[in-house]
């Protein structure tokens, strides 16, 4: 007869995972479109309407500029995940476990900064000093709006002079936004800050940072720089 201590615990349920979440730049992404669209148009027209040496010279160009486009624009991606942040930038990808991570900063560029002090820029998520600033102009009207309703509610405790202030109050504008207005950068920054708050102690998120130097892009636009010297070398 077993009693209930001789029994095999039950395993403990493991710890729920998400997806990782991604953040990149539209206006880079459709920049991006539009470039390789004129650059692709400009370079085939060349190649297959030009003369001598025309078309090799349009060749190289192409092999050179088209993964430099796709590096600045396509490319550059954030990916936050329980246990690692992965941030692809346009030559490098750098994969930082939460552990590593000891600070993510906003100035005029977002970056994150690991343990040991090295620092990366976010390429995806660029920093807009105008959008702060618009946001800031929201938040400063919504404050004021909020103060305003306070003084209506507070005039309208008696007599008509309560009902002016309501009339002034209540007319000029509706509710406040709840919450904080924050630029659409420093919100993903504040999302990226709080996966990292929550999981920089957990044991999956522990680990080295590890860098590695995009070939893929390198490779391909060394060698058509290396061509195109030469072509214009040799007149």
């Amino acid at each position: 007869m077993t009693t209930p201590e001789d029994q095999p615990s039950a395993p403990r349920p493991a710890a729920p995972e998400f997806d990782d979440r991604v953040y990149r730049s539209s206006a880079g992404i459709a920049s991006g479109v539009m470039l390789l669209a004129l650059v692709g148009w400009l370079g085939i027209d060349a190649i297959v309407t030009g003369d001598g040496r025309t078309p090799w010279l349009a060749l190289a160009a192409l092999i050179l500029v088209v993964p430099l486009i796709v590096a600045f624009t396509l490319r550059p991606a954030v990916y936050a995940g329980q246990d690692r942040l992965r941030v692809r930038n346009p030559f490098r990808m750098i994969v930082l476990p939460w552990g590593q991570v000891a600070a993510l900063r906003s100035g005029y560029s977002n970056e994150v900064v690991s343990t040991a002090g090295a620092k990366y820029q976010l390429w995806a998520v660029p920093v807009s000093m105008r959008a702060r600033k618009s946001a800031a102009r929201r938040q400063a009207r919504a404050a004021s709006d909020r103060t305003a309703g306070r003084e209506g509610r507070s005039g309208g405790r008696g007599g008509l002079g309560g009902l002016a202030g309501f009339g002034a109050a209540g007319g000029s504008s509706g509710p406040a936004p709840a919450g904080p207005v924050r630029a659409a950068t420093d919100q993903i920054m504040d999302e990226v800050r709080a996966l990292w708050e929550t999981h920089e102690k957990e044991e999956g998120a522990q680990g080295e940072v590890t860098v590695r130097w995009a070939w893929e892009i390198l490779g391909p636009a060394v060698a058509g720089a290396v061509v195109l010297g030469i072509l214009l070398a040799v007149g």
